[in-house]
């Protein structure tokens, strides 16, 4: 407790600077028709979906700069006695400070002209591939908008799709979620099935993949950066969202908001439920109920021109049943039995993120980020589960803060940044043998204290309008019953090509991701003199517990972004190399995830997104498309390893294999239309080429002999959803996904229920209507 106390101190005192943000800085240049500079022109920028405004004067070089501006969408308007307004559309990404030329043309008459921009434009501010989604986009993607959904993410980004309940992407599924610019920590893997935060609380999420600069990321594989609602899109006015489908569901929410020139609240209730809740063993769903109920808050005081004041909470619980195969002589059965379990998992979750920005001067700004974090994830089973009943109750509590500074000096924009944490985790351990072995029943708790202390520093060089160069060094220090020490270099380039407007980009870069605190073993002592029972349970099924160390990735990337009129194509490719994998594996048939590392992995991919401007004025299409090979080498490392591990049954082949969750070819694409009267339509097909096939076995007879190949069978979705605006306050919509309700297997690996078939039919209604109170 001691290391952890001395750690949880670090991170509130002694904060000068972290991680990052989303916010973002707005330069730009007012000149007349010969280019000379405009002085004390007024600068109004505004934001798209809500009433958020700042504005500024042009200096008497005409520049000016905006800091502290949330990503997003906006519009800029530029005024000045004798000449004409100008407005012109922008989008802006976190952590960029992009540089506009704005050109106001002479007028005898007072006039506004509108800058015609292409609505997607290539960023050379950044090397980071990024989706930035909007909550309009959540709104209209089918199905999206569900409280425990993340179509948000899996229909617009490249390689992301949902396998065993867990969202994976790029190869992985240790992701980091970031609430208002705060990283919210979680070192558990994969052992939640709720979301991080409901749909519908979302102004903008902006998701990275790869490629990170220094103040970003120890979680190589995603980085989800949310822009909650605060209250500027709203009047004194609520909105009740109202919704009922198949398989009994709702999900229903209750929102208000308000703000003034200082001040903007935004508070929601939200509660859900539905007879269908996780990937079922077979094409039929039985115990697969899912319940839960949450509530966030969103606080936002201008208290000077200088000073920002946000505070971030909310809490949420979920339920969920875990489905079984009823039929005990089906052929998944004879893999997996779980026709005997009535199995259930609890979750809690509850965040708190506090930030002061300060602005020292328009180039100058400081964040500071205290930020608590609890989360609870409890498996319950029935007393009489046969063949045996487990119990897997895991508490993680975490405290901390983050804080960042950002300065320019001539062309360099500077970052320097410190990130810590201290962790606290409780863990209980039970199973109860019904099978008639005669075993003793047990129940082992354990703890463990540790966290993370990490710095960084990072310089965008803007060495050109068409060139940008990012370097940066981050370092981390995590401790807890042992101590890893990493530094880690990270280097890009972006380059426009003039008048193609092309931008390529490069990057190299190493990450580090601190490991979960418990392996779920004994003491030294109790595992010497035989008194561990979770240790001899594990013995007993081959396995046996090891330490758990951090993983370590090397990320090479390359990539394009091609603009033409109006549309943007991303596209790029990228090899990740892996020591020490964080992964997740069983004990005998149970369906609990347990940390592992393994020796290493190796994961490639060729991606490409695509988005179109508005099409006839009618609406906007997209498409994401990754070809990717996720590959893991060598033997299980730590957490739940093989055991003993000389024996025949723990000699692993030495080359690279497929990981559970490789799916060679996955393709989204969707439109979002704009019809009449008021009517919107929008689709989505998915196409996934299959997943590795667990129980393939090239040199004997196949586990199951419906699936004989190495991956498991292709699988093709639609999704529809048709909406119609009544009047300002009221708005309907009708959604269906799988429309067509093929079901194939997903996923045949043993976690949370055993197999996994694609989601069935679910067609569903919701009303939402608005008013003032």
């Amino acid at each position: 407790m001691r290391k952890f106390a001395l750690l949880c101190l670090l991170s509130f005192l002694g904060v000068i600077a972290a991680r990052a943000t989303i916010f973002s800085q707005l330069h730009g240049v007012v000149h007349d028709p010969q280019h000379r500079p405009i002085a004390n022109a007024h600068v109004e920028l505004h934001a798209a979906n809500s009433a958020f405004t700042k504005s500024t004067i042009t200096s008497q070089d005409g520049s000016f700069t905006i800091p502290s501006l949330p990503l997003g969408d906006y519009t800029i308007t530029v005024t000045q006695q004798g000449f004409d307004t100008v407005k012109q559309t922008l989008t802006l990404a976190s952590d960029t400070a992009p540089i506009l030329h704005i050109e106001l043309p002479l007028g005898t008459i007072e006039q506004t002209t509108n800058v015609t921009t292409e609505a997607n434009t290539a960023n050379v501010n950044t090397v980071t591939p990024t989706t930035l989604i909007s909550r309009a986009d959540i709104a209209q993607t089918p199905g999206a908008d569900r409280t425990n959904s993340l179509a948000m993410i899996t229909d617009y980004v490249p390689g992301a799709y949902i396998t065993h309940d867990m969202l994976h992407m790029r190869g992985g599924h240790q992701v980091s979620w970031l609430l208002d610019g705060v990283q919210i920590p979680n070192t558990n893997i994969a052992s939640n099935l709720g979301a991080q935060i409901d749909p519908k609380d979302i102004d903008y999420i902006e998701i990275q993949r790869g490629s990170y600069t220094s103040d970003v990321g120890d979680r190589t594989y995603g980085v989800f950066n949310v822009v909650p609602r605060t209250g500027f899109e709203r009047n004194r006015q609520a909105e009740l969202i109202l919704s009922a489908g198949s398989f009994l569901q709702t999900n229903d929410q209750l929102n208000f908001g308000d703000h003034t020139e200082k001040f903007a609240y935004y508070a929601s209730l939200n509660g859900n439920r539905s007879d269908y809740g996780l990937s079922p063993p077979t094409g039929v769903v039985i115990h697969d109920a899912t319940n839960g109920y949450g509530g966030f808050a969103s606080l936002l005081y201008n208290a000077t021109p200088k000073d920002q004041l946000r505070l971030i909470t909310q809490l949420r619980a979920d339920y969920f049943q875990i489905p079984f195969d009823p039929n005990p002589d089906s052929p998944g059965n004879q893999q997996f039995q779980s026709s005997g379990l009535r199995d259930g998992q609890h979750e809690l979750d509850g965040t708190v993120a506090f930030s002061w920005l300060h602005t020292f001067n328009p180039a100058t700004v400081l964040q500071v980020s205290p930020f608590f974090h609890y989360n609870r994830a409890d498996y319950e089973s029935n007393p009489n589960d046969i063949p045996v009943a487990t119990t897997s109750d895991r508490s993680s509590t975490y405290a901390g803060a983050q804080a960042s500074i950002t300065t320019e000096i001539a062309r360099n924009t500077i970052q320097a940044g410190f990130y810590s944490f201290g962790q606290h985790d409780n863990y209980l351990f039970g199973a109860i043998f019904n099978d008639g072995s005669g075993t003793a029943p047990f129940s082992s708790p354990d703890s463990a204290s540790g966290g993370v202390i990490e710095e960084y520093l990072s310089d965008n060089y803007k060495a050109t309008s068409w060139l940008t160069l990012i370097a940066g060094l981050r370092q981390t220090h995590f401790q807890a019953e042992f101590t890893e020490n990493e530094t880690d270099p990270r280097f890009g380039v972006a380059l426009r090509i003039p008048k193609l407007n092309w931008v390529f980009r490069g990057f190299y870069g190493r990450f580090y991701q601190p490991p979960p605190l418990l392996t779920f073993g004994c003491s030294a002592t109790a595992i010497a003199d035989g008194t561990c029972s979770i240790q001899n349970f594990a013995l007993s099924s081959g396995a046996s517990f090891a330490p758990l160390h951090g993983e370590r990735d090397e990320e090479h990337q390359f990539g394009v972004q091609i603009p033409f009129r109006g549309w943007l194509l991303d596209a790029d490719t990228f090899k990740t190399r892996v020591n020490n994998f964080l992964d997740h594996s069983n004990i005998g048939d149970s369906s609990i995830y347990f940390p592992v590392t393994v020796d290493g992995a190796l994961i490639r991919a060729w991606e490409l997104s695509l988005r179109s401007p508005r099409l006839w004025h009618f609406g906007q299409a997209h498409l994401a498309y990754s070809n990717q090979i996720a590959e893991q080498r060598g033997a299980i490392t730590g957490g739940l390893i093989c055991s003993p591990p000389t024996s025949a049954e723990c000699d692993v082949d030495p080359n690279y294999t497929p990981v559970d969750h490789d799916q060679r070819n996955t393709l989204n694409a969707g439109f979002n239309a704009t019809l009449p009267w008021r009517t919107t339509a929008s689709t989505n097909v998915y196409y996934g080429s299959g997943f590795t096939n667990g129980g393939y076995d090239p040199d004997g007879p196949p586990a199951d002999p419906r699936y004989p190949n190495p991956y498991l069978p292709q699988h093709t979705t639609f999704d529809l959803s048709i909406g119609k605006t009544f009047t300002e306050k009221l708005t309907a919509s009708v959604t269906a996904t799988n429309v067509a309700n093929r079901r194939v297997l997903l996923d045949n690996s043993l976690t949370f229920g055993g197999f996994h078939f694609n989601d069935p039919r679910e067609i569903f209604g919701e009303l939402r209507y608005r008013f003032k109170y």
